[in-house]
C-alpha cells in the first residue's frame, strides 16, 4: 500500500473577496479610531517641546544675566545667546547648546521681547497658527 499525499482542495487555495473585504473593513475602523489619536499626541508633544526649550532659553538668559549683569537688549535678540555680541564684555557662552534650540517645533525663531510684559524678558512662541492668541495647539507657549 503506498502512502497518498493529499491535495488541497481547488476551492482551499486562497481567500475569499467576503473575508478580504471583512479585513479591509476591520482596518479601516481601526485606523479611523487610532489616527485622530495619535494626531492629537502628535499636537500636544509639540506644546510641550516649546515649553521645555522656552525653559532652558530662560535658563541660559539667566546665566547670561549673570556673566555680564544685564540681559541681552532687544537688538542683540537670543541669537546673542549662541555668540557673543560685539558690546558683551565678560560673555562666556554659548549658554545654548544648538541653534536649533532657538526655533520652535514649528520652526519659527522664538519671539523675545525686553523689557518683557510678563517678567523682565518674555520669551514665547506664537503656536500652530503663528499669531497671537489661540487654543490648543494654536495657543502662545511662554516663560509666563
Amino acid at each position: 500500500m503506498t502512502p497518498t499525499l493529499a491535495r488541497p482542495r481547488a476551492d482551499d487555495d486562497g481567500f475569499t473577496l467576503l473575508e478580504l473585504l471583512v479585513v479591509l473593513a476591520i482596518l479601516g475602523l481601526l485606523a479611523a479610531i487610532v489616527a485622530p489619536q495619535a494626531l492629537k499626541y502628535l499636537g500636544s508633544s509639540r506644546s510641550q517641546t516649546a515649553k521645555v526649550q522656552i525653559q532652558n532659553i530662560s535658563a541660559a538668559l539667566d546665566l547670561y544675566r549673570v556673566d555680564l549683569g544685564r540681559l541681552p537688549t532687544q537688538e542683540e535678540g537670543l541669537k546673542s545667546l549662541m555668540t557673543a555680541p560685539v558690546s558683551a564684555v565678560g560673555w562666556n557662552g554659548p549658554y545654548l547648546q544648538k541653534a536649533a534650540g532657538l526655533n520652535d517645533p514649528w520652526g519659527e525663531p522664538y519671539v523675545y521681547k525686553v523689557p518683557g510684559e510678563h517678567g523682565p524678558a518674555d520669551v514665547y512662541s506664537l503656536g500652530a497658527d503663528k499669531a497671537e492668541g489661540g487654543a490648543g495647539e494654536n495657543a502662545d507657549v511662554g516663560n509666563w
